[in-house]
């Protein structure tokens, strides 16, 4: 049973813009420690393709937190949603804390769809009752 769909659509110069104000500290505050690590190896290799990953992840965890009903507030944190991947590409979510638990108390999982292009990144979240 469907507990909650969420999309969302980001436009990845604003990303941009964020970073370029804030610097590093807005990555570190949207992402989580693993993704930290992928987007500062992206960021070194091609500077474009680190911006667009870090508003795929902002993209999905936004689309996420709509699709548990919480928004960002309690227990969703931007770190406690982590957008893993599968050895075979396949975007899953990860979660960490009380959010995990929150998610598992309910008997809830979720599936995840991210897709990007030059100026805008988008995801689609879909989060099931078992």
């Amino acid at each position: 049973m469907i507990f909650g769909i969420g999309t969302d659509i980001c436009d990845v110069r604003r990303i941009r813009a964020s970073l370029d104000r804030h610097g590093d500290r807005f990555a570190e505050k949207v992402l989580s420690e693993a993704e930290l690590a992928t987007w500062r190896e992206r960021s070194a290799r091609w500077p474009e393709r680190g911006i667009r990953y870090l508003a795929t992840r902002f993209s999905a965890k936004e689309a996420f937190s709509k699709a548990i009903g919480l928004g960002m507030r309690m227990p969703m944190t931007w770190r406690s949603c982590e957008i893993s991947k599968l050895p075979s590409g396949q975007p899953v979510i990860v979660l960490h804390g009380q959010l995990k638990t929150w998610f598992e108390a309910r008997g809830l999982s979720a599936q995840v769809s991210v897709t990007d292009e030059s100026d805008y990144a988008a995801s689609f979240v879909v989060v099931e009752k078992n």
